[in-house]
């Protein structure tokens, strides 16, 4: 994507996979989420993670680079993507890619899209029956100003 192709300040829904079934290990979802947190406000403002065994789920602003156009998505989601992949293969013992090349990606329009996308991530690991309440899921981070 080219820089002016994407509208700074728009918020993004943003979904990636990992590539086999396997479930990632509570280790490798630790580290997962410390690589989606680790450029926050520096490439990118995020408002809402959640790592669940098979897939990832961010709601992120990309902010301004040096040159004030926004970071890339395709650019964000590199450094998360390979970053985690690495710790994860280190923790795993393994090599190789981690993630599908593909992700899926939704430009938000409005508040009530933001509130309805933080809910659906939020709820994530409830529909899937590993929490009785978001709260209680390990592996969800929402900032403090989101949270309701």
């Amino acid at each position: 994507m080219l820089p002016h192709y994407q509208k700074a300040g728009r918020t993004l829904f943003v979904s990636f996979c990992r590539l086999n079934q396997v479930a990632f290990t509570p280790e490798a979802r630790d580290a997962i989420l410390y690589h989606c947190l680790h450029d926050n406000t520096k490439r990118y403002d995020l408002h809402a993670a959640v790592v669940m065994p098979d897939h990832v789920h961010v709601l992120l602003t990309p902010l301004r680079d040096e040159k004030d156009w926004p970071y890339s998505l395709p650019a964000i989601l590199k450094l998360i993507k390979g970053t985690s992949a690495r710790s994860v293969n280190k923790l795993l013992g393994s090599n190789g890619p981690v993630w599908q090349e593909e992700s899926f990606d939704h430009v938000l329009r409005s508040q009530e899209s933001f509130e309805k996308k933080l809910e659906y991530l939020r709820q994530n690991p409830v529909r899937r029956g590993l929490v009785e309440r978001p709260q209680d899921y390990k592996w969800l981070w929402v900032e403090q100003s989101a949270e309701k």
